[in-house]
């Protein structure tokens, strides 16, 4: 569990760390021009690591399941060689679903209004500024979105379908309630990370009547929110990490 938390919150600080600094530079400094490989690049992580982290979301909700579903084999099944190796098929994923992404913009022709309506380059944003033809880029930005979307979903839709269900099968109340409370924060996570997620996607491609400022909000939330409330979340409800975070206040005599 430990192992899959690190993975998240590292895919939090990458996330936000990869567009944080130029939101802070724009609001502060006025600053509101960047190059266009640096935009690619700001691109690539945000995308990439939106799709680590919806990859690290699945993986938490297979360990979940087997926790719950197969204790007596969890951490044989779930060895650290197993968790190295799922860890680095989701970075691999990401890599593998967004590069083409960014090939594909850089040698796009681009006009001379060069305005992007966000604090951040955001794919289909970036994609309103080419000149030419750019079916092919909207189709393949649909298609890793659904792709990830579906999958992603579909697994973790699953995984809970069985926990639930053997979950009920167990006849002391107490220990349904125990079992239940295991999949609190993960659900939590869950709820904050694919809802924003979900509406900014279909938003950008179907919801041509929702005022540009909406998108502008839901896109900045779906980056700083989760970051925000994943280790609030997990702090809260994990006694561990809680009693740790008690022990480093009161080392600094907070």
């Amino acid at each position: 569990m430990y192992l899959f938390l690190a993975m998240l919150a590292f895919s939090d600080l990458v996330l936000s760390t990869s567009m944080l600094p130029k939101m802070l530079a724009i609001f502060w400094r006025r600053s509101r021009e960047i190059g266009f490989v640096s935009c690619l690049v700001q691109l690539f992580f945000v995308h990439n690591f939106t799709t680590v982290e919806s990859g690290v979301l699945v993986v938490m909700a297979v360990d979940r399941y087997f926790a719950i579903c197969h204790p007596l084999r969890h951490s044989t099944i779930l060895s650290m060689p197993v968790v190295a190796a799922l860890g680095s098929l989701v970075l691999l994923r990401g890599v593998l679903m967004v590069t083409p992404v960014c090939i594909l913009l850089h040698r796009k022709a681009f006009c001379q209004h060069r305005v992007i309506t966000n604090s951040y380059c955001e794919h289909m944003a970036v994609v309103k500024l080419v000149c030419e033809d750019t079916r092919v880029n909207a189709a393949y930005g649909m298609f890793v979105a659904l792709a990830v979307a579906v999958f992603d979903l579909t697994v973790i839709i699953v995984s809970y379908t069985m926990i639930l269900r053997e979950v009920l099968k167990l006849s002391a109340s107490d220990t349904q309630l125990k079992a239940f409370n295991t999949c609190v924060s993960h659900v939590c996570v869950l709820l904050t990370f694919y809802v924003p997620a979900l509406f900014t996607s279909l938003t950008h491609r179907f919801g041509h009547s929702i005022p540009q400022h909406i998108h502008i909000l839901v896109a900045h939330l779906y980056m700083l929110v989760p970051p925000t409330l994943n280790p609030i979340i997990y702090g809260v409800r994990t006694k561990q990490l809680r009693d740790r975070i008690v022990v480093v206040f009161q080392r600094t005599g907070i």
